[in-house]
């Protein structure tokens, strides 16, 4: 089982960019879909993108579609999110998270590994 730590938070104006990166731990990350949530303060965590085992398939949230780039790099054990044209209300804690085997899930149930999350914080 791996073990998942974000970093790359911070705070960023608005329209900015930031780059967040989900380390992890173990040799099976390869087995391992991938997402991003984020959790807004008095607000449900919400998924942000998912990517496949290899990296040959991705998903968007609509509100992050074009603005936001979800890669990983097997070799790395490593997942990033590359955040665009950033927008205060995108102000969150973002965790990463791991499904053995899985294909596309946008639930938070469907995830069993998570991060301790990265806090990003963006101003006008």
């Amino acid at each position: 089982q791996v073990q998942l730590v974000e970093s790359g938070g911070g705070l960023v104006q608005a329209g900015g960019s930031l780059r967040l990166s989900c380390a992890a731990s173990g040799r099976t990350f390869s087995a391992y879909a991938m997402a991003w949530f984020r959790q807004a303060p008095g607000k449900e965590r919400e998924f942000v993108a998912f990517i496949s085992m290899n990296g040959d398939r991705t998903y968007y949230v609509d509100s992050v579609r074009g603005r936001f780039t979800v890669s990983r790099d097997n070799a790395k054990n490593t997942v990033y999110l590359q955040m665009n044209s950033l927008k205060p209300e995108e102000t969150a804690v973002y965790h990463c998270a791991a499904r053995f085997y899985g294909g596309l899930g946008s639930s938070e149930a469907q995830y069993d590994i998570w991060g301790q999350g990265t806090q990003v914080t963006v101003y006008s």
